[in-house]
């Protein structure tokens, strides 16, 4: 089984879209028994919220339930137990090794990496551009799970 968790600043907005639309494709592609998939924050900021409703309506439109989400912080145990840390920024790789410490496992990546356009995922909260940031999810999970070693 392959473990991944996205990682965004507070978990209510980029990293559970990410983990959501990413169940719904393996689902949809019939291999959800071969994916544990989850997300998680790098700050306490947003710790027990829910989705953030833009988001939440964004998923709702696709047919993609949220409503039992409930933001975390990540834990050094999360990097013992997922396979993949899938980080939605820069600044979110950052705050990840300052949890971690050292990826000596070479476990973290950025959810674009997984396209031909490497680079951030747009934080919504602060461009209130949230379909940007639902292409952008989508086409880095579609990346994700056509990677060789997911097939």
């Amino acid at each position: 089984m392959k473990k991944i968790l996205f990682v965004c600043h507070g978990n209510i907005c980029r990293s559970p879209m990410a983990e959501y639309v990413m169940k719904a494709m393996v689902a949809e592609a019939g291999r959800a028994d071969e994916f544990e998939i989850a997300s998680a924050a790098t700050s306490t900021e947003e710790i027990g919220n829910g989705v953030y409703p833009p988001v939440r309506r964004l998923l709702a439109a696709a047919g993609i339930d949220s409503a039992a989400h409930q933001a975390r912080q990540m834990t050094q145990a999360d990097y013992r137990h997922y396979d993949l840390i899938v980080a939605m920024d820069t600044q979110n790789l950052a705050n990840i090794r300052r949890i971690i410490g050292q990826d000596t496992d070479s476990k973290v990546c950025r959810l674009l990496d997984f396209t031909p356009t490497p680079g951030d995922i747009a934080d919504p909260w602060y461009t209130r551009d949230f379909d940007l940031t639902w292409r952008q999810v989508n086409a880095g999970c579609r990346g994700l799970l056509n990677q060789r070693h997911f097939e």
